[in-house]
């Protein structure tokens, strides 16, 4: 609606300068009759300045009409040669574009000159720090991978990631990869800390637990024992759990921490020496991924992907990934707008990316303009070209018909001054 809008304006310009400038070719044109028609004294001086002037107006106006009018169409539809330009020559009005738009525009000097002073990447980093921005393209990501994610097949999908994730997994071994964890995790009796961990876990287990403990007692005592000796029984087994427990917490050289610290290292001496403990934890790997679990990876990861993309897709404002994305994007976008190194290094590589492509595409983009010109017809393309320069070179007709008499009138005044 907008283009239509835009022709119809140019249209009515272009109306109106042709108007203009055929009224003053008719006007030159009407004073040179009414000239020669006055019945004056003979040699009358201004009456043959008049007609003279008249006379060149009318002339440069006709040439100058003539030559505008043969570049879109045949003047008064005669079939005079090299007339019609723009339509029988559109071809190579095409291909002398696209050479021109290659030459001149597609080049890498061109477009490196003109990165580094638009400093794309500084507007954009700004324009990234707007969390309004950020926002949008999270959202516009979101919708379209989501869109992308449900026109997928979920069994394409979790093939793909079987094969990307699980079967490296299944390569990976895991011997040297678990005794190398484990000399970073006894670095600095890490370890140990470690069990106090499991330590007060378990304390807080046994204390979150009384009743169900209490009711086990008692469950499995034989019936003929009273409740008292169960009670007893509860508590002297709590306390003494309980204690040894905090025992083991609070003495660094507790005999259970000095059977596990020697128990660990034993099995990792194992993992570097005993071919027969690592075919076994091979063997603990394949068994686990042999789970049905371990199977269900791929079409828990998958399903729960799509599902998180869809939820923001459809509430965006809901706390969901396109919120990361949102805050990654403004944090990414503050850090580089501070960083003048790495703006500089973001526009080389904004160029370097322009750059290449231009080099790799340019003929091509000037295949496309000189064939996209090809394509359009003769009476369109005319049409189109007058539209869009048609107004200025209407100028051209009123300057000619000025210029004419201008010009008449100063070989008339020569011509009378050198007799």
């Amino acid at each position: 609606m907008q283009l239509v809008q835009d022709e119809a304006t140019k249209q009515r310009q272009l109306d109106t300068m042709k108007r203009r400038a055929t009224a003053l070719l008719v006007a030159s044109t009407v004073v040179f009759i009414a000239a020669r028609w006055v019945p004056v004294a003979h040699g009358s001086f201004w009456l043959g300045a008049l007609q003279t002037t008249a006379e060149a107006a009318m002339v440069g106006g006709l040439a100058d009409w003539f030559a505008v009018t043969a570049l879109f169409r045949r003047p008064l539809g005669l079939p005079i040669p090299h007339t019609a330009i723009v339509a029988t020559r559109k071809d190579r009005v095409g291909r002398s574009l696209g050479a021109f738009v290659q030459r001149n525009f597609l080049t890498r000097e061109v477009i490196q000159h003109r990165l580094a002073s638009a400093r794309a990447a500084e507007r954009l980093a700004h324009w990234l720090a707007t969390p309004e921005n950020a926002r949008s393209i999270s959202r516009h990501a979101a919708v379209v991978l989501a869109s992308a994610a449900q026109m997928l097949k979920d069994e394409d999908v979790e093939r793909l990631i079987d094969r990307t994730v699980a079967t490296p997994v299944k390569a990976l071994r895991v011997t040297p990869l678990l005794s190398r964890l484990l000399t970073v995790v006894t670095e600095g009796n890490r370890h140990q800390e470690l069990l106090n961990d499991v330590i007060r876990v378990a304390a807080r287990a046994v204390e979150d637990n009384r009743a169900l403990i209490r009711d086990r007692i008692e469950a499995e005592s034989p019936w003929w024992i009273p409740t008292a000796i169960d009670d007893k029984i509860f508590q002297r087994l709590l306390s003494g759990v309980e204690r040894m427990l905090g025992e083991i917490e609070l003495d660094p050289s507790h005999p259970l921490r000095v059977r596990f610290d020697a128990a660990l290292r034993r099995f990792m001496e194992r993992l570097d020496s005993s071919p027969e403990m690592a075919a076994r934890v091979e063997a603990w790997k394949e068994e686990m991924l042999a789970t049905e679990t371990a199977r269900r990876f791929s079409t828990s990861l998958w399903n729960e992907g799509k599902a998180a993309l869809v939820r923001y897709a459809d509430h965006p404002d809901a706390d969901d990934p396109g919120n990361v994305v949102e805050h990654a994007l403004t944090t990414f976008a503050t850090k580089v707008a501070g960083d003048p190194a790495l703006l500089g290094q973001v526009d080389a590589g904004i160029a370097d990316i322009a750059a290449f492509l231009v080099a790799r595409y340019q003929d091509e983009v000037a295949d496309l303009i000189a064939q996209t010109v090809a394509s359009w017809d003769p009476e369109v393309t005319s049409r189109r070209v007058e539209l869009a320069i048609g107004r200025d070179l209407q100028f051209i007709r009123i300057n000619g018909t000025l210029v004419g008499g201008l010009a008449g009138f100063v070989i008339y005044l020569v011509s009378h001054a050198f007799p």
